[in-house]
């Protein structure tokens, strides 16, 4: 929205590639765009806060994409001076290979300074500048240019997930967005559509943008299988809280019982006592057929096993969405932020594959066969990471509309759940 209440508006066009510029520059300026209005209503103090180490500042979100263009792009392909190199040790996030100091990531919230205006207009500086110099990108260039958008949409939905995170810790619970529509209609039935398993195809292709974390397109041998239609709900969800989900060690991994104790965890992160969760318009009536959102990898296979069922792996889902459209679904689009209701599943396969909740599958962020990290410094990217992470698809509420692919690999670590983050059931045929 921007600072006089209008909701958001978000094309849908596909994702970025390098090999479109005339499409490439319309992105790059809507992309560029969409981070300013997610600015416009906040305050100064809003912008620089910081409610927990895993989190960053809103202003911090918007000066590492600025910083990202300036970096690769600016000095890094066109060969020009930094537009702000006192900036760098604060902007930079893990680039290691720069060989330069880098300010802690639990201490982004002390950055006070440069103030919210000086952020903005830096992001506003280093946009003209790739305008400026748009003619002479190259192919090398304007692959940078749609990793830079990919990555800057990416901080988009992590500025919301962590906007969120911070105004449920104030006793205000204030709002940040305007309220979404209400949801209308209930949840289809829970159906189960079967896949015959054998050898697919996953990963992304040689064609078109992707993170080298996607790549190669490989195939995987599954057994047959079926998964669950939609996401899990909340209704479903309190049921496993009534039944005990919380309390019964026996449901748990090992490493997931003992966070429960030892983090006093008894709900999905945002749920409150009052029937009421919190959302990016403050408090509202918790949906019992909207997808379950905010939910740890542990809580989520701890839920699957009692409802005698699984969380599905990563080649599993990723067959099941062959052939779905990747810009369907409740996405970042309009007035829309919060989890809806699933339509019936579609004949040709489940419904809500994209969109609403990220879903936890069951594997680990481990590399593809035949992986290799994006040449020079952009192989800090994603590779670096693939430790202790699990695997989420399919984009959420928060996802800006035409990020999504479904080779596209989300990963967080196992107790994570200050993302849009769900799942869907999976089973052995």
């Amino acid at each position: 929205m921007d600072a006089g209440g209008q909701p958001l508006a978000v094309g849908g066009e596909a994702g970025p590639t390098a090999a479109a510029p005339d499409t490439l520059r319309a992105r790059f300026v809507r992309v560029r765009a969409l981070t300013r209005a997610l600015l416009a209503p906040l305050t100064e103090a809003d912008a620089c806060a910081q409610s927990m180490p895993d989190a960053s500042p809103a202003k911090w979100h918007a000066a590492h994409t600025t910083w990202f263009f300036d970096t690769f792009l600016l000095v890094g392909i066109l060969g020009a001076r930094p537009t702000r190199p006192a900036w760098d040790a604060l902007f930079n996030s893990y680039y290691l290979g720069l060989g330069r100091a880098i300010h802690p990531r639990p201490e982004r919230g002390l950055l006070t300074r440069p103030s919210l205006a000086e952020v903005i207009g830096w992001h506003a500086e280093v946009e003209g500048a790739v305008e400026a110099a748009w003619g002479r990108l190259d192919a090398d260039a304007r692959a940078v240019v749609a990793t830079g958008l990919a990555h800057e949409e990416q901080h988009q939905e992590l500025l919301l997930s962590d906007l969120l995170h911070l105004m449920s810790c104030n006793p205000l619970a204030p709002a940040v967005l305007p309220a979404p529509p209400a949801p209308a209609g209930e949840a289809a039935p829970l159906a189960w559509i079967g896949h015959p398993g054998g050898v697919v195809s996953v990963g992304a292709g040689a064609d078109g943008f992707a993170f080298d974390a996607e790549r190669p397109r490989h195939e995987a041998l599954l057994r047959p299988f079926a998964l669950a239609g939609r996401a899990v709900t909340n209704a479903a969800w309190a049921e496993f809280i009534a039944d005990g989900g919380y309390t019964t060690p026996a449901l748990w991994l090992s490493d997931g019982w003992a966070w429960v104790r030892r983090e006093g965890v008894a709900a999905p992160l945002h749920w409150r006592e009052d029937g009421m969760e919190m959302t990016l318009a403050g408090p509202l009536p918790r949906h019992p057929d909207a997808p379950v959102a905010h939910v740890s990898h542990y809580e989520a296979d701890a839920f699957a096993t009692w409802a005698g069922a699984r969380l599905p792996t990563e080649a599993e889902w990723e067959a099941a969405a062959a052939g779905a459209d990747p810009d369907s679904g409740n996405q970042l689009d309009g007035a829309r932020h919060a989890p809806r209701p699933a339509p019936a599943p579609a004949a040709t396969g489940p419904a809500q594959l994209f969109g609403d909740v990220w879903e936890w599958t069951g594997s680990a962020f481990l590399p593809h066969p035949g992986f290799r990290p994006a040449a020079g410094l952009l192989g800090e990217y994603n590779g670096k990471f693939m430790s202790g992470q699990m695997v989420l698809k399919g984009g959420s509420c928060a996802t800006p509309r035409g990020h999504l692919r479904a080779s596209y690999r989300n990963f967080f670590p196992a107790h994570a759940r200050w993302q849009w983050s769900g799942l869907r059931l999976a089973r052995d045929a």
